[in-house]
């Protein structure tokens, strides 16, 4: 290759970079801006229905006792919570399933939220805890899986096929354990646990959206940081080590933040079903297959307050259900899809 060649490839190069990153920072603005609209619309609409212009003005502190009450006592901490909770699984999502290489690589295929729920369940009905202590065991449940399944996967390494076969038996132990302590449980009891199995919004509290903010404070800036690593592991092992990067150190640091992201969304929320595992794909079709860390963070909250938004106001006969039943109905289909045609042109 001449030098005008080279120099032409690497202008080449260059323009494609420039050009990726441009539509990335597009796609981000128009999620961020469609995230605004859900908010906008989750303040406004409800029993007591209040006009956009009203909201704004009691955001800025103007508004009537009445609305204040509704806005900033009701509706914003569940929107806050929602926001917070899809950014976690968002983001937790996109980094199994690149560092892994495997669109099924999500926390709540491979039983990471199902540990926590199981920790949560074990806490509430067997220990008899309550409130932040419950979120507590829920945290600690996902990180135990998260490690069980990696040392059971560990042989001179991680793969990505064996990672996820093993996280979905041990999910599947985990549903066991969880069903036999809700049919041991007093029904009052078994109710109260329901949230840990399908994931709510409901009786967000401003004390436990600053807990959950504070580790994403911590965590989110960490993802970024590991965002070189994290796309050279997406081109496989080999091309991570020709570039620099310990491929198996690299690895278990980023499987290490995306545990934390998931183990604090389930502990915060429950486990919102399928918000991790449809946030990736969606993020890395919309940016046409560059980084997508930041924009499947901001589909994770879209798709939460959306299907949030819809299970409160929009199901008919006006009937209220729990967000992660409406993101369940979300992910199961292309979860479906996704197995019905994995296996097609000799793909795995």
């Amino acid at each position: 290759m001449t030098t005008g060649e080279a120099a032409l490839a690497i202008d080449v190069a260059r323009r494609a970079r420039t050009a990726g990153r441009r539509r990335t920072h597009r796609v981000e603005l128009a999620l961020f801006l469609l995230v605004l609209g859900i908010a906008a619309l989750s303040l406004s609409l409800g029993a007591y229905a209040i006009p956009l212009q009203d909201v704004v003005r009691t955001l800025l502190g103007e508004g009537t006792a009445r609305e204040d009450f509704v806005v900033l006592d009701l509706r914003l901490p569940r929107l806050a919570l929602g926001v917070l909770v899809g950014a976690a699984f968002g983001m937790s999502g996109e980094i199994f399933q690149s560092v892994l290489r495997n669109p099924l690589a999500s926390p709540d295929i491979i039983g990471v939220t199902v540990g926590a729920s199981v920790a949560a369940v074990l806490a509430l009905l067997v220990l008899g805890l309550t409130g932040i202590a419950v979120s507590a065991a829920a945290f600690g449940g996902a990180l135990i899986v998260a490690v069980l399944i990696y040392l059971l996967a560990w042989r001179d390494g991680v793969s990505g096929p064996r990672f996820v076969l093993i996280g979905v038996a041990v999910a599947f132990m985990a549903h066991a354990v969880l069903g036999y302590l809700l049919t041991r449980a007093d029904v009052r009891d078994a109710q109260s646990a329901m949230v840990w199995m399908v994931g709510s919004l409901n009786g967000a509290g401003w004390d436990e959206i600053g807990v959950v903010a504070g580790a994403l404070a911590v965590l989110v800036p960490a993802a970024l940081v590991l965002r070189a690593p994290l796309r050279a592991l997406a081109l496989g092992d080999d091309t991570a080590r020709g570039l620099g990067v310990r491929a198996q150190g690299a690895r278990l640091g980023l499987i290490a933040v995306a545990v934390a992201l998931a183990a604090v969304g389930t502990a915060a929320a429950g486990p919102v079903a399928f918000v991790a595992f449809v946030a990736g794909p969606i993020a890395h079709r919309l940016v046409g297959g560059a980084s997508a860390l930041v924009a499947a963070a901001l589909v994770g909250v879209l798709v939460v307050t959306g299907a949030d938004l819809l299970a409160l106001h929009l199901l008919p006969g006006g009937v209220q259900v729990p967000v992660g039943v409406v993101t369940g109905l979300i992910g199961a289909p292309y979860l479906l899809w996704l197995l019905a045609t994995a296996g097609r042109g000799g793909a795995g």
